[in-house]
């Protein structure tokens, strides 16, 4: 044996075990990856998952499966994915509820949402719509005021995500009424029951509710952004019905476990940068009342810092205690 290649055999024998592992570590990806979604089949979340997880999969010459881990608000979901090994095969797509709204809603999580992510990419930003049974005799925000305020304690308000509850919450403080909060797991729960009348009114993410309200199984009374949404741009906001500055938005987005190689999150968001630009996923999302927001890793840590404070000031306002 040659002493060049003895000398070699002796040096990788004297390198550590993780340092052998290392140099022996397939390419990325080189078996299924997944994606954790903090909310049941059917949710908004869920829709705009599955957008991305086959052309994905295509890219990266792996499947995606896409697991779902719906309900108490998103723990099981971010939990599970904090606790993951940062390997770039465990990938989270959450909304506003998970990293954005809990810390201002729960006292203690069971998960930290900056600490024990890296944060991935930005999907896009939704609004939500107020909709309310067929039966029940409101046609407007100002009906529904008026509803409430003639039978006081009478009116469930579905939610299934910390976005639907505290819109719901905020109009109440805003208009002055009683409203009694139901919540569900998930909003397609929500909707269902609004739908067969166990509940009556919901604020609720565009991608849920607008079906429904285009076949007409619940009527939608108003919009929580600023200015009307082309998917049904028949509905008023809720501002401009009398409510000066009311407004509520939700997003999407992808976080990887802290700790994740930098190189496989920074591929992972052009990836999902580029699947966004294309067409039939552009024209899909924007269809649910979504603004696409493409940008780095980098934009969604300031973004979801900015929205942690945001949530905090909207839970005070609309007057909700902690749980």
């Amino acid at each position: 044996m040659p002493l060049t290649r003895r000398a070699a055999i002796a040096a990788l024998g004297a390198l550590p075990a993780t340092a052998r592992a290392q140099t022996a570590e397939p390419a990325w990806p080189s078996r299924p990856i997944r994606f954790i979604v903090a909310f049941p089949a059917g949710s908004g979340t869920d829709v705009t998952t599955r957008l991305f997880a086959d052309p994905i999969g295509a890219e990266l010459g792996q499947p995606v499966v896409v697991d779902n881990r719906g309900g108490a608000n998103g723990f099981i979901a971010s939990e599970a994915v904090a606790r993951a090994r940062p390997d770039g095969y465990t990938f989270l797509w959450t909304a506003n509820t998970t990293h954005g709204s809990n810390p201002a809603l729960f006292r203690r999580l069971p998960y930290d949402p900056v600490a024990d992510f890296a944060p991935v990419a930005v999907i896009g930003v939704g609004v939500l719509l107020v909709v309310v049974n067929n039966d029940l005799p409101v046609r407007s925000m100002q009906d529904l005021v008026a509803y409430a305020r003639a039978h006081p304690g009478r009116l469930n308000f579905a939610s299934g995500s910390a976005s639907s509850r505290v819109a719901g919450e905020m109009f109440k403080a805003q208009a002055g009424i009683d409203m009694v909060n139901v919540t569900y797991r998930s909003n397609p729960l929500g909707i269902t029951d609004v739908i067969g009348g166990v509940a009556q009114v919901m604020f609720v993410d565009a991608t849920t509710s607008a079906p429904h309200a285009r076949e007409g199984r619940v009527r939608a009374i108003g919009v929580t952004s600023r200015e009307r949404v082309s998917l049904l741009p028949g509905v008023p906001t809720v501002e401009e019905q009398g409510f000066p500055g009311y407004e509520m938005l939700s997003w999407n987005a992808v976080y990887a476990p802290a700790g994740t190689p930098a190189p496989i999150v920074l591929r992972m968001n052009r990836l999902i940068n580029e699947i966004m630009a294309r067409p039939v996923v552009n024209e899909r999302i924007t269809a649910n009342g979504m603004v696409l927001r493409p940008g780095s890793p980098d934009d969604l840590a300031t973004f979801q810092a900015a929205e942690i404070d945001k949530w905090k000031r909207l839970v005070t306002a609309a007057g909700i205690e902690l749980q």
